[in-house]
């Protein structure tokens, strides 16, 4: 487990040192601004008309501010990380290869468990990072909003909805770095992986015209039904063992696919 710490540590140290990262936490930040910005306009004009017409003509959810900003903030966020991840994941290997110290590392006393566990814990901690740039706009509306109960957020179904958003970076970096395990071009692991992300995501969307019990097993295996509860602040145990079982298998792959090459 050192030894992985230890390759987690250097992976951590490329990604702060390099232009790469900060580009995509400034990306990441624009975006969510945008987005963040565009539900306070959404709430505001629901409230507006909510004193004009009362709230039979407004839909529930704007009632409050975690439901009418924090819950549809996550799910954008959800949607960005679709896009940010594969950036982040692709140089986990591809870069490796096309560097040529892939071969080195393959001969150095380190086994391939440690290999794929320290390279992932690497790119856990700078998907971390970038989604917890975000938690900082739930607290802008703590400090500045005001609620009935005196309290402007329902913490536990914000931290919650980004608890869920964790584990969804986890699982793209998960499934990026075993694509990235593929290829020597970092762009073509970023384009694979979300190739593979984008359709997974909307599975749920082949569901509507199938009958059951295909409809619930595609639905099973759907990305945004397994995290929708958890965005919406729902503590669902078969999300968490989904979302698990996802990452557990990519790593699983990722270190057949490590020592496959080790012997070839």
């Amino acid at each position: 487990m050192r030894t992985a710490l230890a390759i987690a540590r250097k992976e951590l140290s490329i990604y702060f040192t390099t232009p790469w990262a900060y580009a995509v936490f400034t990306a990441m930040q624009a975006l969510s601004s945008f987005f963040f910005i565009n539900n306070l306009y959404k709430f505001q004009q629901a409230q507006e008309l909510a004193r004009v017409y009362g709230w039979e003509k407004v839909p529930q959810q704007f009632r409050n501010l975690t439901d009418g900003v924090a819950v549809p903030f996550w799910g954008t966020v959800m949607f960005i990380t679709l896009f940010v991840a594969p950036f982040l994941s692709m140089r986990l290997f591809a870069e490796e290869k096309r560097n040529r110290t892939f071969e080195l590392l393959m001969t150095a006393p380190v086994r391939p468990l440690e290999i794929v566990l320290g390279k992932y814990l690497g790119g856990l901690g700078v998907i971390t990072a970038t989604l917890g740039l975000t938690i900082v706009f739930p607290v802008i509306l703590s400090v500045f909003g005001k609620g009935e109960s005196g309290s402007a957020l329902e913490w536990s179904t914000v931290l919650l909805g980004y608890g869920g958003l964790l584990l969804w970076g986890a699982t793209c970096m998960a499934i990026g770095m075993f694509i990235s395990m593929l290829t020597e071009s970092q762009m073509v692991a970023a384009l694979l992986s979300f190739t593979v992300l984008l359709p997974w995501m909307f599975l749920s969307g082949l569901a509507e015209g199938t009958e059951e019990p295909v409809r619930s097993l595609i639905n099973a295996l759907s990305f945004d039904v397994q995290l929708s509860g958890l965005l919406r602040g729902v503590l669902d145990l078969k999300a968490l063992v989904f979302f698990v079982s996802v990452i557990f298998f990519s790593l699983l792959l990722s270190h057949r696919t490590v020592e496959a090459q080790r012997w070839t």
